[in-house]
C-alpha cells in the first residue's frame, strides 16, 4: 500500500501558515491536486484566514460563445503571469450555467433550474469559495433580452429596452420600472446609486448617440427611477467623433470609459484611423484621452466592421473582433510600453467574437 503523503498528516495551524506563503493563484491549482485539498480549501473558515494576506486576482473572463451543458468551467486569463485558467462550475446544482458579470469577487450568471429545464434563474456565487445564493425568481424573457448589471453595493439590474428590475441584496422581491429610453441600451453600466447607458438618437441613415443616466436611491415602489440624457455644453461633439462607441467601467476612481474608432473626418461613411479610449470624470463631469491603440495592432481591427469591447476593474480593457484570432488588451498597470499587447491561445481557437468581462478572484466574498 502507497504511504500516505506526509503534508497530509500536518496540522490545520501548519497548513494555514503554508498557504498563508503561497500566492492565491497557486492556491487554487493546489485544489485539484487531490480530494483532501479541494475540501480544505473549500472551507469557509480556513478561506477566511487566508483572505487577509492574500490580494484580489485580477483576471479577464470570457463569456462562452456556445451556450451548450458541456460548459461547466469559466475561462480566465491572467495578465500578471500570461495565462489561461478555468474556474468549474460544477458546484452549482443547475446546468447550462451562463456567466454574464461580475462585481469584488462575485459571479453572477444564468442557469437552468434542473427540476424545470424551461427555467432559468439567476445566481450570484463565488467559484472561488464554491459558495452561492439564488436570486429572486425571474420570469425567462428577462434571461433572454436583459442584459445584467451588478456593483460593489451588491445591487442588481436587469435591463432591456423597455424596462428593467432591480433589486438588493437585503431584499427579496424586484422593484420593476419602465426604462422611457428613445432606443436599446447599449453598454449598460451601474455604478454607485446610478445607471448609464447609450443609446442611438440618430436617424435611420445615421447615428447619432447620446448617453443617458438614471439614480436609483432605494428599493421602494414609492421612489421610481427615470432615465435621462446627461449631457454638458462643453463636451462638444464628444459623441460624434467615435464610430460605435462602447462604454466600460472605469477601474479606479468614478470613471467611466467610452470607446470606439476614431473618425478621420465627420462624412458618413468615415474610415477609422484607430480605437479611442475616452474617460469620463463623474465627479466634475470632464472627458479626457485614456489611451489609443497603436498603428500597428489597429491594422488588425481596420478590416473589421464589427469589433467587441469589454474590461473595467483595474483599468484593463480587451478588443475582440472575427478573423483575428486573438485579443487586445490595454492595461493601464502595465509599465509604460507594454500597455498594449495581444492574448493568444484563445478557448475554441479564437474564432469568431468573444465577450467577456472582469473578474476580481475575492476569496473573503460573500454571495
Amino acid at each position: 500500500m502507497e504511504e500516505e503523503a506526509g503534508i497530509y498528516r500536518l496540522a490545520e495551524d501548519s497548513l494555514r501558515q503554508i498557504f498563508c506563503r503561497l500566492p492565491l493563484r497557486e492556491i487554487m491549482i493546489c485544489r485539484s491536486v487531490s480530494k483532501f485539498f479541494l475540501q480544505l480549501l473549500s472551507t469557509p473558515s480556513f478561506l477566511q484566514v487566508l483572505s487577509s494576506s492574500h490580494p484580489p486576482l485580477q483576471l479577464l473572463a470570457l463569456r462562452n460563445r456556445h451556450h451548450t451543458p458541456s460548459h461547466t468551467s469559466l475561462p480566465l486569463f491572467d495578465p500578471a503571469t500570461k495565462s489561461w485558467l478555468h474556474f468549474p462550475l460544477d458546484f452549482l446544482p443547475f446546468h447550462s450555467p451562463l456567466p454574464v458579470a461580475s462585481s469584488l469577487g462575485l459571479l453572477y450568471l444564468w442557469a437552468h433550474n434542473n427540476s424545470n429545464s424551461n427555467s432559468k434563474s439567476l445566481i450570484c456565487c463565488n467559484p472561488l469559495t464554491r459558495t452561492f445564493r439564488v436570486l429572486p425568481h425571474l420570469g425567462s424573457a428577462w434571461s433572454r433580452h436583459g442584459s445584467v448589471l451588478v456593483d460593489s453595493e451588491d445591487r442588481v439590474m436587469v435591463l432591456t429596452e423597455l424596462a428593467a428590475l432591480y433589486c438588493h441584496r437585503n431584499t427579496t422581491t424586484w422593484l420593476k420600472f419602465s426604462s422611457n429610453l428613445p432606443s436599446k441600451p447599449r453598454s449598460s453600466l451601474l455604478i454607485n446609486d446610478s445607471a448609464f447607458a447609450l443609446c442611438d438618437v440618430g436617424s435611420p441613415w445615421r447615428n447619432r448617440w447620446k448617453l443617458f443616466s438614471c439614480t436609483i436611491k432605494s428599493t421602494t415602489t414609492s421612489v421610481v427611477p427615470v432615465w435621462s440624457p446627461l449631457d454638458r455644453h462643453e463636451w462638444g461633439d464628444v459623441f460624434d467623433v467615435l464610430n460605435r462607441p462602447r462604454l466600460v467601467r472605469g477601474g479606479h476612481g468614478n470613471f467611466i470609459l467610452m470607446v470606439g474608432g476614431l473618425k478621420s473626418s465627420f462624412a458618413l461613411n468615415a474610415p477609422c484611423s484607430t480605437i479611442l479610449v475616452l474617460r469620463l470624470d463623474l465627479d466634475n463631469l470632464r472627458w479626457d484621452e485614456a489611451a489609443r491603440m497603436p498603428p500597428e495592432m489597429f491594422r488588425a481591427f481596420r478590416e473589421s466592421t464589427k469589433f467587441k469591447v469589454f474590461g473595467g476593474a483595474g483599468d484593463m480593457v480587451c478588443f475582440s473582433a472575427k478573423r483575428i484570432g486573438k485579443l487586445a488588451l490595454w492595461d493601464r498597470r502595465a509599465s509604460e510600453g507594454h500597455e498594449w499587447r495581444w492574448i493568444d491561445n484563445l478557448p475554441e481557437n479564437g474564432k469568431g467574437l468573444y465577450r467577456g468581462f472582469v473578474f476580481e478572484g475575492r476569496l473573503n466574498a460573500v454571495p
